[in-house]
């Protein structure tokens, strides 16, 4: 089962990166288009100052909005959408893996694919609606959106474990080794521990009065006071002054023997 499930995984993996690379090529050969139709269009309005221009919001076979700096923007947004397959393709190919976790950790080893899925939709939807758009664009974006769709399945189902699940290197997610259940070593120290040059010292002490054994046992019970010793109270100063009334009552006992 588990081999199906890498099989599997990999699988979409390499789809995703198809898609990616075929938007890759599509947006490229867009801006490459759109360029050479819009100097197109403004040579012909040059050459021909008296046709009347044409009323239209983009222009004609481009995705370039018909007004001031539009070809600026469509190749930005081009530009944007280069750039962000980019940062998706080295991410599915996990390198740089420190870059990643450092500044783009959604994309990293500890998160699953449902981000990855989440950006390869948002830039389908980006494509889809442009106007005036070749065909072998409409399809990149439609197979990356599909794809998309299915990386952000494969995220609800397996979570931040799908990532590890796919690795050829056979790695988890915290960087241990799958098939390593060597048990770790349970920490047994005492809590509380004397140091060791006063251990030291009371060994050597013992061992100088009374040494090992039984002899040593013996001692150690011998200086513990007997459970049922009355314990005295002890008074840190003078004793409190006492009336004449309390020395006739403490005198009665005395009194009593004599007679």
């Amino acid at each position: 089962m588990a081999r199906v499930v890498f099989l599997g995984l990999n699988a979409v993996r390499v789809l995703s990166i198809v898609g990616l690379l075929l938007v890759f090529a599509s947006s490229i050969v867009a801006i490459v288009t759109n360029i050479k139709t819009v100097n197109r269009f403004h040579a012909n309005r040059i050459a021909n100052p008296t046709d009347a221009i044409p009323n239209c919001d983009y222009i004609v076979g481009t995705t370039v909005p018909n007004r001031r700096a539009g070809l600026f923007w469509a190749i930005f947004a081009s530009s944007l959408i280069i750039f962000q397959v980019i940062i998706l393709i080295l991410s599915e190919l996990r390198w740089p893996a420190l870059f990643f976790a450092r500044f783009f950790p959604v994309l990293g080893n500890d998160f699953g694919l449902g981000a990855l899925g989440l950006f390869q939709v948002l830039i389908g939807a980006q494509i889809l609606p442009l106007h005036a758009v070749d065909e072998f664009t409409l399809v990149s974006a439609f197979f990356l959106f599909a794809v998309g769709c299915l990386n952000m399945l494969l995220g609800l189902v397996f979570r931040d474990g799908a990532k590890s699940r796919r690795s050829l290197r056979g790695e988890e997610k915290k960087g241990v080794i799958i098939g390593d259940v060597r048990p770790r070593a349970l920490d047994t120290a005492p809590r509380f521990q004397i140091p060791a040059r006063a251990r030291a010292s009371r060994e050597s002490t013992d061992q100088a009065s009374d040494g090992f054994g039984r002899q040593g046992e013996t001692a150690a019970e011998e200086s513990l006071p007997p459970p049922y010793a009355p314990r005295t109270p002890t008074f840190a100063g003078p004793e409190p002054p006492m009336s004449s009334r309390h020395r006739e009552i403490l005198d009665i006992p005395r009194r009593a023997r004599v007679l």
